[in-house]
């Protein structure tokens, strides 16, 4: 199962507060239409009936598409530090 660090939760927070997502809503990683190997993230107002639910907290939910969950299987999501804002990247766990 994909899983985060806090500081990959923490900027999931932070981009939640700042856009006013609701509280059963998150990031959600899905893979990219046309482009395997390759994937989305974005803010959804609440999960797909089929997603995975990776990391959770009071005001932070992480959720994976069905179809990503194999290939994120063994990943991490982080932050790249030096990104402006929060840059997501997915390493070996």
């Amino acid at each position: 199962m994909l899983t985060v660090t806090d500081n990959a939760r923490t900027a999931v927070e932070g981009l939640v507060q700042e856009n006013q997502v609701p509280a059963e809503g998150g990031l959600r990683i899905a893979e990219a239409a046309g482009q395997p190997g390759n994937f989305e993230l974005a803010l959804v107002q609440a999960p797909e009936a089929e997603d995975q639910v990776v990391a959770q907290s009071d005001t932070t939910h992480v959720f994976v598409d069905p179809a990503a969950s194999v290939a994120l299987d063994e990943l991490t999501l982080d932050i790249q530090p030096d990104a402006e804002g929060p840059g997501f990247v997915l390493v070996q766990a």
